[in-house]
């Protein structure tokens, strides 16, 4: 790829890399910040909770102002995309939790690199990450840009 095409693939994609690599590092808060709870001796199951806030926290101010480019900090527009968000990752959640058994009832029961139903685990989070965008952009964030 010549250096044009590559710029002009990063800005016909812009979004989508930029949801790719804010989604890796909401991962990255989640999973450090349930580390450090753990190891400040709070519950697993308390430290779970509260990285799933840290990292839904950070993916909604890091969505709204790098993915989706909504600028506006009018409180009334923050607090409808905040809870718009935070009900889509709740639905996409509950989403998730309903299909892996679902998918281990159809027979995707199969292990992966050696972990127990790992191909049910990759394809409920390729669906929950696939919903999230679909919810993010045309229902969240749907004014911006």
């Amino acid at each position: 790829m010549s250096g044009s095409t590559i710029g002009e693939f990063m800005t016909r994609h812009r979004e989508l890399i930029s949801y790719a690599f804010w989604g890796v590092a909401t991962t990255l808060v989640s999973l450090g910040t349930y580390a450090v709870f753990v190891h400040f001796s709070i519950n697993s199951s308390i430290s779970n909770i509260l990285s799933w806030i840290c990292g839904v926290a950070f993916a909604f101010v890091t969505n709204k102002l790098f993915v989706f480019r909504s600028k506006s900090l009018e409180r009334n527009v923050v607090v409808k995309e905040g809870s718009l968000f935070v009900g889509s990752r709740i639905f996409t959640g509950v989403v998730a939790w309903v299909l892996f058994p679902v998918l281990l009832w159809i027979g995707l029961d199969q292990d992966f690199l050696g972990f127990e139903n790992m191909w049910t685990k990759i394809v409920t989070s390729i669906v929950e990450i696939g919903l999230n965008w679909v919810l993010s952009k045309h229902l969240v964030f749907k004014h911006a840009e």
